[in-house]
């Protein structure tokens, strides 16, 4: 079979079974997508075909042979990070760094669906759906964080997205937390 994954073609011999998420991580090398819960619950699995969201330990990869997946590795590399990625850095939505790939990925098909003006469960104008924190936490909702970096991730996602800031910006954060080490 024959996949796409981040823009390059891969050829696998699997079982009919196999998810999106086990052939990335145990035929192809492509670690970066987290397996949590296996059962679609906590989002750490979360890449994106063909620009949305999926949960990939749900999703059988026969299924894809001709869609676009995109994993964590797709997104940025070092030096050159998915502007999501580097807001996560700036505002510490990452913690222990295990939901971060799905948390980004999320974030990415969230971010294009609020574009295109997709409403969730928590808009009240179905027309024109409003992005404010409900909106980010509704829409972020399958994606599980233990550490609970999530008012960080949110502050990560309204950096990104354009929206003021609640809190502190991240730069402020720093010099906060420079002077609390240097007292």
């Amino acid at each position: 079979m024959r996949f796409t994954i981040n823009g390059r073609a891969y050829d696998a011999d699997i079982d009919l079974r196999t998810s999106i998420l086990d052939l990335c991580r145990e035929h192809l090398g492509l670690t970066g997508t987290k397996k949590g819960c296996d059962h679609g619950q906590c989002g750490a699995c979360t890449v994106l075909i063909n620009g949305r969201r999926v949960n990939s330990c749900l999703t059988l990869a026969v299924m894809h042979q001709d869609d676009e997946v995109t994993t964590i590795e797709g997104l940025g590399q070092v030096g050159n990070l998915h502007p999501i990625q580097e807001a996560s850095v700036r505002h510490d939505g990452y913690h222990c760094g295990y939901c971060t790939p799905g948390q980004v990925c999320s974030t990415v098909g969230m971010l294009d669906e609020v574009a295109k003006g997709w409403p969730s469960h928590a808009s009240r104008d179905l027309a024109a759906p409003h992005f404010d924190d409900d909106e980010i936490s509704e829409r972020m909702s399958g994606n599980l964080c233990r550490c609970g970096a999530y008012p960080n991730i949110v502050d990560a996602i309204r950096e990104v997205a354009g929206i003021a800031s609640k809190g502190r910006t991240a730069d402020e954060k720093d010099a906060a937390m420079a002077s609390e080490v240097m007292a």
